[in-house]
């Protein structure tokens, strides 16, 4: 079984301003997220966030809310969170609220990539290029743990670059993350 961790935490510094509650679509980044994640299977659903409006809302879609004091360390400390939550899990895959075009179809297709590919971390991606979610079987759950500062889990990534598998999503637009205003209107 797979559980699911949403990273919620970012400060939308380049943004300027909370972006998660900005809207796509007429629909907040952070509800489109988890309206793509909430269906597609997963043993559990976590939010990790220092957003009261996200943890509630999480709530609302079966995600369990946790709450993230430790957000302006950066996003090691909303991997470490997650990770905590997922004891007796298979794997946990990891997604971020910002890209408002991800599908349920392309994270079933990458959990069924996950469900063949026995131990392998397995990716999103786009005609070779990785993107995120990423599912990290729980052997890496204890370097996952480990992380600090800024450092996501591409750390990990890096130290074990046999063990990846992509796994293509249904278009590019998938791929796509909101990081200005200016993202919102491509």
């Amino acid at each position: 079984m797979v559980g699911c961790v949403l990273m919620a935490s970012g400060a939308g510094r380049r943004f300027g301003s909370n972006k998660l509650l900005s809207a796509v679509e007429g629909v907040p980044l952070h509800r489109r997220a988890m309206a793509a994640l909430a269906p597609a299977g997963f043993g559990r659903l976590v939010v990790c966030s220092p957003y009261p409006e996200v943890l509630s809302a999480g709530a609302e879609y079966g995600f369990r809310p946790l709450d993230n004091p430790g957000a302006g360390e950066g996003i090691a400390a909303s991997i470490r969170l997650g990770v905590a939550a997922m004891d007796g899990m298979d794997g946990a895959l990891f997604a971020v609220c910002d890209q408002p075009w991800l599908t349920t179809e392309s994270v079933r297709r990458l959990l069924d990539a996950f469900s063949d590919a026995g131990d392998a971390i397995c990716a999103l991606s786009w005609r070779g290029t990785r993107g995120s979610p990423v599912i990290f079987p729980a052997c890496f759950f204890g370097e996952l743990a480990a992380l600090t500062g800024d450092t996501g889990g591409s750390a990990v990534l890096r130290r074990h670059p046999e063990r990846l598998r992509l796994v293509e999503a249904s278009s590019p637009r998938e791929l796509m993350d909101v990081d200005t205003p200016a993202d919102l209107s491509r």
